[in-house]
């Protein structure tokens, strides 16, 4: 298998609030929209992402009242204070403020409309542990 592109599939209960949060704050762009779907993406390496309507009859009728939760969209990244200042200035609430993990790891995490997580991360070299 030959992968040539990546898309989350995102089911949400308002399609219009959710491509408002991807494009005003996270710089995604329309593809293709239609009655309860819009298609968006970047020009980098970020995964497209599809949002599609709860309820919408294009879904399996097993799927179709589900929405996305439990779901994590992880952005690896540069300058994350930056990005962190100006997600806030812009009015998007920092739901877990800017940390760093013992493994190098720098994150944060905003909440996209109804719940999915989006976390922001860059990579640094781990601080070495204290000699004793």
């Amino acid at each position: 298998m030959q992968i040539t592109a990546s898309t989350a599939s995102l089911t949400v209960d308002d399609v219009a609030a959710s491509q408002r949060f991807f494009t005003t704050h996270l710089g995604y762009t329309e593809q293709a929209a239609a009655e309860g779907f819009a298609s968006l993406t970047r020009d980098d390496a970020a995964v497209d992402i599809v949002l599609l309507a709860r309820g919408t009859e294009v879904l399996p009728s097993g799927q179709r009242d589900q929405r996305a939760s439990d779901l994590m969209l992880t952005f690896t990244t540069t300058g994350l204070e930056a990005e962190e200042k100006r997600l806030r200035s812009e009015g998007v609430e920092v739901t877990m403020p800017l940390r760093e993990e013992p493994r190098g790891e720098r994150l944060f995490q905003v909440t996209a409309p109804k719940g999915v997580i989006v976390q922001v991360v860059e990579w640094v070299t781990p601080s070495a542990p204290e000699e004793t």
